[in-house]
């Protein structure tokens, strides 16, 4: 055998995944889980699995974890794309399983942690992404002018509720992309991301942190208030050189878009911050709604003490 072959793990460490709403505190659990299992000797490296986390400069708005915050523990897929490029799930999902098996050849444990539900269980699952039709796409946006967004979501809604309660109702173009979907394969939108399909690795652990709701709609909307003390309108106005208007996805993110309609003149900034708390929350409801369909998620009270010790103690048996 070679030195190797003798470097690599028996086994592949499972792939942790620490999902739920925003505000509930996956990021310092994800924390908390890395430096508990660095005292049993076993390490630890996160993955980012939020969406607007993966643009440069949107920090604020998007709770990142500034550099200190992240003690020492390894982050990937942070600040990897410039404000202007339009997201895609598949490219996600490329970056992110390639950060994994980096992550697992150094037989340490990829804790994938987030709340953007699609990009989650593209890495979770094995999900194909279909391919487009320039004809069924342009069919679908002539629609959406002429008839409006609403009749397209009233339409998603019934042929895949799965889908229409985890899309954004202001995101049109993933509501086109749903419904372009389905009529090209004949399929649910949705169906793709279920959670009964074959997980990507055999080893997979999947972790939910849950809030109750009330508690959950007052943290988000003093967590709103706390981002505009804390400078979001000068973030956004400073991501405006870098191309953040012409940014199909980042100009759209809960809070962005309304920044930029303040600075506008379009929107008094109270309106602004209101109608962010209102986003935020649907957001949060809808991510509840994702989530919870995935029976294999072991679900875990947010700010519960000994939430750190009962992940570690699942991971440690999945190493054993």
């Amino acid at each position: 055998m070679t030195a190797h072959a003798q470097a690599q793990p028996a086994q592949l460490p499972p792939v942790v995944a620490l999902v739920g709403a925003t505000g509930t505190g996956k990021s310092d659990l994800a924390i908390a889980v890395a430096k508990s299992l660095a005292e049993r000797g076993v390490t630890a490296e996160i993955v980012n699995a939020d969406a607007m986390q993966l643009y440069r400069g949107m920090d604020i708005g998007t709770a990142k974890l500034a550099e200190a915050e992240r003690q020492g523990i390894p982050h990937h897929l942070l600040d990897v794309w410039d404000v202007s490029r339009e997201a895609s799930v598949a490219d996600y999902q490329s970056l992110a399983r390639a950060a994994i098996r980096e992550v697992q050849s150094r037989g340490s444990v990829p804790l994938l942690v987030g709340g953007s539900g699609l990009y989650v269980s593209s890495v979770l699952y094995e999900f194909e992404f279909p391919g487009t039709d320039p004809s069924v796409r342009a069919r679908l946006e002539a629609r959406a002018e002429s008839e409006g967004v609403p009749a397209l979501l009233d339409e998603l809604a019934a042929k895949d509720p799965l889908a229409a309660a985890a899309i954004d109702p202001q995101n049109t173009r993933r509501v086109i992309r749903a419904l372009e979907v389905i009529e090209i394969t004949g399929k649910p939108f949705g169906a793709g991301l279920d959670a009964e399909h074959r997980p990507w690795q055999d080893h997979t652990l999947v972790f939910g942190l849950h809030r109750e709701r009330d508690e959950l709609v007052t943290a988000l909307d003093e967590r709103v208030r706390a981002m505009w003390d804390r400078g979001f309108v000068d973030e956004v106005r400073s991501l405006i050189p870098q191309g953040i208007e012409s940014g199909v996805t980042a100009s759209r993110a809960i809070g962005y878009q309304q920044i930029l309609e303040y600075l506008a003149g379009e929107m008094s900034e109270e309106d602004a911050i209101e109608s962010t708390q209102s986003l935020t929350r649907r957001y949060a409801r809808r991510q509840v709604s994702w989530f919870r369909r995935d029976q294999r998620t072991q679900w875990l009270t947010s700010g519960d003490t000994s939430a750190p010790d009962q992940v570690g103690k699942a991971i440690l048996g999945a190493l054993s």
